[in-house]
């Protein structure tokens, strides 16, 4: 049996363990096929994981509440990596500066189902109304492309004025000299809560986890693996992504995961899980607050620390 793996954003480092886990055969070591897949956007990839297409996602925290109502049906395993990881890019004509989101009005600002959610709750939380004072919509043309690159290539060619997405996105903007960054909520930017308001997290069904938790427990120690050799040598990342990566974002991929390996740990604490809940009560994503264990699967948390 081969199992499936989804993330709904390939070129990209936000999800790169997973990724890694895969290419660098760490499912293999222990005698599992694995496949890596693109499925776009974040919420149809865990209605797939709800419907039993997928083994597992790797995905944002929250957005499992679009498939998995009030967290029924569903656990998260551990963290690919810390913290709330997108950007928030603008044209770099438009002069904006680092932090400077009242001059956001008016503006069109592209952003994936499921991550504007972290948008818009980080300019409710500035004072700012994203319903009426910006127009966040999908970028054009993301069928089958991976969401940052299609959001770089709209700034570029001024389809949008800005862009929600992740750090590859923002690097070719910045690099391509046609984008200028405004928000990087895991390092400090925005509201003093933004950064903990989701992080990318493996997933899977509960039906899974009690069918097979060998298997879940064999995902999860590939998952810690691939962080653990990713933060040791991040140019493992190049090893990595060959197969998926354009050759451009290829040669990029080893710097953007050196620079996000500080944050490659499978814990998730009750912190973290109390800050998640919180966000997704204030964005409508679910209506009360349930304990630690039913948000995270606590049988395999040994398994953050003890993978070798």
């Amino acid at each position: 049996m081969t199992l499936r793996i989804a993330i709904p954003d390939m070129v990209s480092p936000s999800y790169f363990p997973a990724l890694a886990a895969v290419e660098l055969g760490h499912f293999g070591k222990e005698g599992l096929e694995a496949t890596i897949e693109l499925l776009f956007p974040v919420t149809k990839t865990y209605e797939a994981l709800r419907d039993g297409e997928l083994d597992f996602v790797g995905g944002a925290a929250h957005a499992p509440l679009y498939a998995f109502r009030d967290w029924a049906g569903c656990k998260l395993l551990c963290a690919l990596s810390q913290s709330m990881y997108w950007f928030l890019v603008v044209r770099k004509d438009l002069g904006l500066s680092r932090g400077d989101l009242r001059a956001l009005k008016g503006l069109r600002i592209g952003a994936a189902p499921g991550p504007a959610d972290g948008l818009k709750r980080l300019l409710v939380e500035s004072g700012i109304d994203p319903e009426r004072e910006v127009n966040i919509a999908a970028v054009p043309a993301t069928a089958g492309v991976s969401f940052g690159l299609a959001a770089a290539s709209a700034l570029e060619k001024g389809a949008v004025d800005g862009f929600w997405a992740n750090g590859m996105a923002a690097e070719i903007a910045l690099r391509g000299g046609f984008g200028t960054l405004v928000i990087d909520a895991r390092r400090g930017d925005g509201p003093k809560d933004a950064r903990h308001y989701t992080f990318p997290a493996l997933v899977a069904t509960q039906k899974t986890i009690d069918e097979r938790p060998d298997t879940v427990a064999t995902a999860i120690r590939a998952v810690v693996r691939a962080q653990r050799a990713l933060k040791n040598d991040p140019s493992l990342a190049a090893a990595a992504a060959k197969r998926h990566f354009p050759a451009a974002e290829l040669a990029l991929i080893p710097e953007l995961v050196g620079r996000d390996a500080p944050y490659y740990d499978p814990t998730i604490s009750g912190e973290t899980v109390d800050s998640l809940n919180a966000f997704a009560r204030a964005t409508g994503l679910l209506s009360g607050a349930p304990g630690y264990e039913r948000v995270v699967a606590t049988q395999f948390q040994s398994l953050w620390g003890g993978a070798s």
